[in-house]
């Protein structure tokens, strides 16, 4: 049986038992990197007037944005805020039975340059229309979502995979089936991710690409909680014309040490070859990857090491790191070949209403 369907009739299977009992949490869509209205919460969070849901990672889910927003103190923030608290939370808000729900987006997308990443811009300015359409569907614990896109832009930037003779082009920006649970969510679909602090693309995993299919899970608490993921990156081509099939696993697992200090450990690896295939041991979220694969077996997988730092330090200012270590050799040091990339941020309020961020990030 393919292993998507496998998920499916798993995530379904899990529902059914449990649907007799009364479920700890009701399943919730997550909040798209694009929302109009994310910039405004991003802003609040930077502040440090509303607690991050989940600290270092996105996207995070509707009912984790009210869960921080109904928690706020607003004794502490200007009535200005305190509408935007309230409004913001009105908007997240979902019915906690079973509903379904069609929602339409239409305007114009402008552009100087057409590369979705903003960073590195790139490709011709214009002036195109933009529609989605987005269906979501919550059954108890399980939660459908598709948001399919017609965006014109797309044959102008120079990252999109897909054709570039078409007048009208789109995509699926989003489209997933989650099964979400007190201790366990299983993820099967497709939706932008970033793990690092807001505003730079995450070293192990963001959104500079265009979304890929992956299966996910996570299982934990809050304070303690382990996350992965296994996706196909795109084939390559090599000087002798063989096609070269790659894939790519990332683990993390989130420990909250205190209410102020989140400390996460990570590791990434890509598996790549002429031939080969996602081997079962590269998918598990519990081995260490590094000692398993690259010293005990000795394979040519490349397995990047991280951790991530989130800490608040000074009241409602935080501190934030994610430092990666990539082909490390413990031996052959004279063959040394280490590289390395970090990222530090620091983020806090400014006033009554304004928030300020510093972020450095810097690859070797």
């Amino acid at each position: 049986m393919p292993a998507p369907i496998r998920v499916v009739l798993l995530a379904t299977a899990l529902a059914g038992v449990s649907a007799p009992a009364r479920i700890w949490a009701q399943a919730s869509p997550y909040i798209p990197l694009d929302d109009p209205r994310l910039p405004l919460l991003e802003h609040l969070i930077t502040r440090g007037d509303v607690a991050d849901p989940s600290p270092m990672v996105r996207p995070f889910r509707r009912s984790d944005a009210v869960r921080v927003l109904a928690a706020a103190d607003t004794a502490q923030v200007s009535k200005v805020t305190r509408e935007v608290l309230r409004r913001l939370r009105q908007a997240y808000e979902e019915r906690p039975d079973t509903y379904w729900r069609l929602e339409g987006r239409a305007g114009g997308q402008v552009y100087t340059e057409a590369r979705r990443e903003q960073l590195h811009p790139a490709g011709p300015d214009g002036i195109r229309p933009y529609v989605e359409l987005t269906g979501t569907a919550r059954l108890g614990n399980l939660v459908l979502l598709t948001r399919p896109t017609v965006e014109p832009r797309l044959v102008d930037d120079p990252d999109w995979l897909g054709r570039r003779d078409l007048t009208v082009a789109g995509r699926v920006a989003d489209a997933y089936i989650s099964g979400q649970f007190r201790y366990a969510e299983l993820f099967y679909g497709q939706m932008d991710r970033n793990w690092g602090p807001t505003g730079l693309p995450g070293i192990p995993l963001s959104n500079y690409g265009y979304e890929r299919q992956g299966l996910a899970i996570e299982i934990g608490t809050r304070n303690l909680r382990l996350a992965a993921l296994a996706t196909d990156l795109q084939d390559q081509i090599d000087s002798l014309g063989q096609t070269v099939h790659r894939y790519y696993f990332v683990h993390r697992l989130h420990a909250r040490l205190s209410p102020r200090l989140v400390i996460a450990p990570w590791e990434g690896i890509i598996v790549a070859g002429v031939g080969r295939t996602f081997e079962t041991r590269y998918r598990n979220p519990l081995s260490i990857g590094y000692l398993a694969n690259t010293i005990g077996f000795g394979d040519r997988s490349n397995v990047m090491l991280g951790v991530d730092v989130y800490w608040q330090a000074f009241r409602r200012s935080t501190l934030l790191a994610q430092l990666a270590l990539d082909d490390f050799w413990y031996t052959n040091r004279e063959r040394n070949r280490d590289r390395w990339a970090l990222t530090f941020g620091a983020t806090g309020p400014l006033g009554s209403s304004i928030g300020w961020r510093l972020l450095y990030s810097q690859v070797s």
